[in-house]
């Protein structure tokens, strides 16, 4: 297989020219900075389903980075037409995001910033629904009680961020009262389907030595599950109140909010004996934000605009598996 092209700018204007780049080696040059900016990697990744990550687009983002005093040392690809790492020097990650968000804006890729240091993970720690899976477990099973809009409609305000987590929670759950639990079996074998990319994060992680923990404001009955298909550890989640052989439409206390996922995050560190940089954090809703923001790289994955705008690393195109690249594995 061919290795697709790579370029390296220059770290000072006295450097040997390890490869001529052409004009956007020498405006990279003539762009540097004189203080002692940090290092980061630029991830860049493409879905197999749509617009190819080109060797061509790759190299155009120079020039565009060089005019904010962004120095691109080289390139290196992860898998052709798919993924890359950009290794970059500049003052601020936030500034450098922004930029390279804005470069990437019209093109259907995801690009994450991180320090160069420390980028595999030791504990993947995630949400569940809409995050593992596909659906979102409460929604379905009031469709079976021909309740799905009302609730769905309660489920979008919550992940939003416009509802107490509890209280939405708890009204939903009511909703579903005198539901048979031989439905929560069906749903699950009918409805819940894997995110595509999770399995193969997950089996990456694990092979490398990471801890994974599911944490989800959703049911054990589901989490149990997807833990064991996807090889999760350890899994964390409110459970239903039952009583002869249906739901109560209650939910057994303490309820798992966004408070218990950021709990469960430190816990995990000491446990571990690991810091909070050492960790990946997955979610789409406001209740995830909170463990987001602790973790060294806390990933917004095709989440709400409250949690996009804050989560400082965002998935939006691709699928669970742009997280093997953006940790540095290749294909």
């Amino acid at each position: 297989m061919m290795t697709p092209p790579e370029f390296s700018a220059i770290r000072s204007a006295n450097a040997d020219l390890p490869l001529a780049v052409g004009p956007a080696t020498m405006m990279i040059l003539g762009m540097m900075s004189t203080s002692e900016p940090a290092r980061f990697v630029i991830t860049l990744v493409a879905s197999p389903d749509k617009e190819p990550l080109s060797a061509a687009f790759v190299e155009s983002m120079a020039p565009s980075l060089a005019l904010q005093d962004v120095v691109v040392e080289k390139v290196q690809w992860l898998k052709p037409a798919i993924a890359c790492d950009m290794f970059v020097t500049h003052e601020s990650r936030d500034i450098l995001d922004a930029h390279v968000q804005a470069i990437i804006c019209d093109h259907p890729y995801d690009a994450v910033v991180q320090p160069v240091d420390g980028r595999q993970k030791k504990l993947i720690i995630s949400d569940m629904d809409s995050t593992m899976i596909t659906v979102e477990c409460i929604d379905e099973l009031a469709d079976f009680v021909g309740k799905k809009a009302e609730v769905s409609a309660i489920t979008e305000r919550a992940m939003n961020g416009e509802l107490d987590f509890a209280a939405a929670l708890m009204a939903r759950v009511a909703l579903l009262k005198d539901l048979p639990l031989a439905m929560l079996q069906e749903c699950y074998d009918e409805r819940v389907k894997m995110m595509p990319g999770a399995k193969q994060l997950l089996q990456t992680m694990r092979k490398n030595g990471a801890a994974a923990i599911l944490v989800s404001g959703g049911f054990t009955f589901f989490t149990s599950r997807v833990r064991e298909e996807l090889g999760f550890q350890e899994d964390y989640s409110n459970q239903l109140e039952t009583a002869n052989g249906m739901l109560t439409g209650r939910v057994i206390p303490p309820i798992l909010g966004k408070e218990a996922k950021l709990k469960t995050l430190k816990e995990a560190c000491k446990k571990l004996n690991i810091a909070a940089n050492n960790v990946l954090a997955i979610g789409d809703g406001a209740n995830d934000l909170p463990m987001l923001l602790a973790a060294g790289l806390g990933v917004a994955y095709r989440a709400k605009p409250i949690v996009r705008a804050q989560a400082k690393a965002r998935i939006n195109h691709c699928d669970l598996s742009a997280l093997v690249y953006v940790q540095g594995f290749s294909a």
